[in-house]
């Protein structure tokens, strides 16, 4: 995927002349197998890669990034495999053992499947921070990763917010806090180029672009065209509320000097923690389909198809019918 991402990003910077000059093989095959991001990623500019080549003093800010990197990839690690799997059962016993273990009523039942679709959801979470924040610390070992303002030099690659993925202002906030250079590459290379044939459509396309890096497996094609579906009608509807009511509840953060009329009144917080809680039970439903049970299954599409039809059946396909009634909210209001 990272390979892909490197290629496709060299070609559009040489067409548009932010690589002035074309690379040779050994700078080509540099910049593609670069040790810093070749096994953990993250995708990084042919510039980037330059920059990093041409090299930087040790310094001790460089040092303490490699570290807390490393320290917060190990701990992400635990929490993924140690204690987000068993986080209801034992950690947090909110509802009792008996609530847990008894599947004679339909509502208990219910609510076992959404705790249980939780807490496969936050492992799955962990385990991608973890990997970015392997990234971070590959990436800056290599000499990678900084931002330079002046003779100030700041090693701050980030790849992944998990604040702004486990308590979400929108799930549009999530997609692009899930991994950063990833997003920063689709709206560079995807987003921007199909935005001649509409919003919708672009969307769209940078979702399919998204799926084909992936490897087009059904269940994460499912999962990133069902997030495009839901951060579309999730962005129009704020947009058209946000017009509407003439209040800061877009799906992104205003900025301090918005000419937005009402900004802290409580109902403006209360639309904003609604949109929170729903973008928290999206990403329980979509994550619900990974986790141990994903491992049990056979590798091929049937199999992994049927799991993810099952997973979203139990669960009532909550997103999918929630996400057609804010569109039909949307074009009531339009």
């Amino acid at each position: 995927m990272v390979v892909a991402m490197k290629a496709v990003s060299l070609a559009f910077d040489l067409d548009k002349g932010i690589v002035e000059n074309f690379p040779s093989p050994v700078e080509f095959m540099g910049y593609i197998y670069f040790v810093g991001t070749v096994i953990f990623g993250p995708w990084i500019s042919f510039n980037s890669y330059i920059d990093a080549v041409e090299s930087q003093k040790l310094s001790v800010s460089w040092f303490l990034k490699s570290v807390f990197s490393c320290v917060k990839s190990q701990l992400c690690l635990v929490i993924s495999n140690c204690i987000a799997p068993y986080l209801f059962p034992y950690f947090i016993p909110v509802f009792g053992d008996k609530l847990l273990r008894n599947k004679k009523r339909k509502m208990r039942g219910s609510i076992k499947r959404w705790l249980q679709a939780y807490e496969n959801t936050l492992s799955f979470h962990f385990s991608n921070y973890f990997v970015s924040y392997l990234g971070e610390m590959t990436t800056t070992l290599a000499g990678a990763g900084f931002t330079e303002e002046k003779d100030n030099l700041k090693w701050d690659l980030t790849i992944a917010k998990p604040l702004n993925v486990e308590f979400p202002r929108s799930m549009v906030e999530v997609v692009t806090s899930w991994n950063l250079p990833m997003s920063r590459w689709l709206n560079t290379y995807v987003f921007r180029k199909a935005l001649i044939y509409g919003s919708f459509t672009a969307i769209i396309l940078t979702y399919t672009a998204s799926a084909l890096l992936h490897g087009l497996s059904f269940h994460f094609g499912a999962v990133l065209f069902t997030l495009g579906f839901i951060t579309y009608i999730e962005h129009v509807l704020r947009k058209r509320l946000s017009v509407i009511l003439n209040a800061c509840v877009l799906s992104k953060r205003c900025p301090s000097d918005c000419k937005h009329r009402h900004k802290k009144e409580f109902w403006v917080y209360l639309i904003n923690g609604a949109f929170s809680m729903l973008a928290v039970l999206h990403l329980t439903y979509l994550g619900s389909i990974f986790g141990s049970s994903t491992d049990d299954t056979d590798s091929d599409e049937d199999s992994m198809a049927s799991h993810t039809i099952e997973k979203w059946t139990q669960l009532s396909w909550t997103s999918h019918w929630l996400t057609f009634g804010l569109w039909v909210l949307y074009r009531l209001i339009l």
